[in-house]
């Protein structure tokens, strides 16, 4: 017969998988609402991770007329489409490091400061389709 305290190990490491698959869960459905919630104002709404270092948020990118928007249940920000100076599609993060072959990287640029989005590849195409590619152009030295 099992001593109790294997029993109540087994039942605590059950209890902390069930609460964070719970956890993942209800993010998803937190998602799905916070993009239905955007589709209607907005010209493409997708699910998306948003990269910043080595940490991976999931987020629901949403594209309007004037802003693109990112949303989770702990972040609410957005960039109006004006103040992007850069925007590029990669098939790895700017720190090199690759990622799965049905990713593509969304980078923008804003005043000198890099966002990274992680989208399905479907998705990052009708990303590039309705956000196309923009580069600044930096003025060039000239020889005198």
């Amino acid at each position: 017969m099992p001593d109790v305290g294997t029993i109540t190990l087994v039942g605590v490491v059950v209890l902390v998988v069930m609460v964070v698959l719970f956890l993942k869960v209800r993010q998803k459905d937190l998602l799905g609402a916070m993009m239905t919630k955007r589709q209607a104002g907005s010209k493409l709404v997708s699910r998306a991770e948003y990269v910043e270092g080595v940490e991976r948020m999931p987020v629901a990118l949403a594209l309007g007329a004037d802003s693109l928007y990112y949303e989770n249940p702990d972040l609410e920000a957005s960039f109006d489409l004006n103040r992007i100076d850069e925007i590029e599609y990669d098939d790895e993060l700017s720190t090199g490091k690759n990622i799965p072959d049905n990713l593509t990287v969304l980078r923008l640029r804003s005043h000198g400061t890099m966002f990274e989005f992680l989208l399905e590849k479907p998705e990052g195409k009708r990303w590039m389709e309705a956000l196309p590619p923009k580069t600044t152009q930096r003025p060039t030295a000239h020889a005198v």
